[in-house]
């Protein structure tokens, strides 16, 4: 039987397709959180984590004991940072001249923080920095109570913000999203001065919750990659603010992203890990959950946990040699750690 030059061509395509697949792999490692003395779970999450250079890695949790605790990288627990708030909804370490810093948008109490790794203070931007004009404004009451009277809110048309992730450019200069509220993006200097803002639910942006944010510093000059989850995309802006078009799309609620080498870490709300390359084409899938009442919850139990399987991924970070970790939506606290294989 003959062989075409067609048939040998498309052979070695797939050949070389499959060694692409198998030279990036990651596998779940099971049981990596060990928790510390006292605790049966982590705690409420709804946050974020990040990985030091030393390893270590930083988990958001919703407890004003122990706002944000500290992993080593095999998982045992170390310490608390001291006073760190408990709602550290989207936050980074980033590597500066003078040390590694903590940077972190609170949810609920609305303001910036630039934090040193042991927990001081260094910079705190209040809500009130931003501009009014680029802010929701809360609604009026709608709910009755149970003597079926509509209780007036006090803060009913005042404007507020719902901060949800952030990212430090190479310059310094802070990106701060906006994500559950008016879904723009406040850009700030190092020193905390307000620059502009950009973004928003009108064209050409058109975001519905830009949840978490990254500075993608694969391309020169870098750009804010950001997930668009209601959208279910992934979009690419300018450091200026210019809106430069969809990364990925169909995505299942993407809700984090990280920048590690040439990929972008995407972490699905609905339950899957997607790797991007840098023309936004997917070079690996994993951590997929096919159970639909496991995922985009907080309330999956522990008892139905899978080692390598997610259910809410919120938060994803990377550390020197490319294992990723994920952080849960999770009433009760849970953090994954993916090896990337050889």
């Amino acid at each position: 039987m003959k062989t075409s030059h067609k048939t040998i061509f498309a052979s070695l395509s797939l050949t070389a397709l499959l060694v692409g697949a198998a030279a990036m792999e990651y596998k779940g490692v099971p049981d990596w959180v060990k928790l510390p003395a006292g605790r049966t779970q982590l705690g409420n999450q709804h946050g974020d984590v990040a990985v030091s250079s030393k390893g270590e890695v930083y988990v958001s949790i919703m407890d004003p004991k122990a706002g944000l605790q500290v992993f080593s990288a095999d998982g045992r627990y170390l310490r608390n940072v001291p006073d760190a708030p408990s709602d550290f909804h989207g936050f980074v370490i980033h590597k500066e001249a003078d040390g590694e810093f903590i940077y972190g948008a609170r949810l609920e109490a609305g303001n910036i923080l630039k934090l040193t790794l042991d927990g001081k203070v260094l910079l705190d931007i209040p809500s009130t920095a931003i501009p009014d004009e680029f802010k929701n404004k809360t609604p009026k009451n709608t709910k009755k109570n149970a003597k079926g009277e509509i209780p007036t809110n006090p803060n009913e048309g005042k404007p507020f913000v719902s901060l949800t992730g952030m990212d430090v450019a190479p310059n310094g200069d802070l990106y701060v999203t906006d994500g559950y509220s008016s879904d723009y993006v406040h850009r700030f200097d190092k020193t905390g001065k307000y620059i502009k803002s950009f973004g928003g639910k009108k064209e050409p942006y058109s975001f519905k919750t830009l949840h978490k944010i990254a500075i993608d510093t694969r391309f020169t000059p870098a750009r804010v990659i950001g997930c668009d989850r209601a959208n279910g995309r992934v979009v690419h802006m300018s450091l200026e603010g210019e809106f430069l078009g969809v990364v990925a799309k169909d995505l299942m609620m993407p809700a984090a992203v990280a920048i590690q080498g040439d990929q972008a870490i995407i972490g699905e709300i609905k339950g899957r890990i997607t790797v991007l390359d840098k023309e936004g084409k997917i070079a690996v899938q994993f951590g997929a959950n096919d159970h639909a009442d496991e995922v985009g919850t907080n309330k999956t139990e522990p008892v139905k946990w899978r080692t390598g399987i997610v259910t809410a991924p919120h938060g994803v970070a990377c550390d020197a040699r490319g294992d990723v970790f994920v952080s849960e939506f999770s009433l009760f606290g849970r953090v994954h750690r993916f090896d990337r294989q050889p």
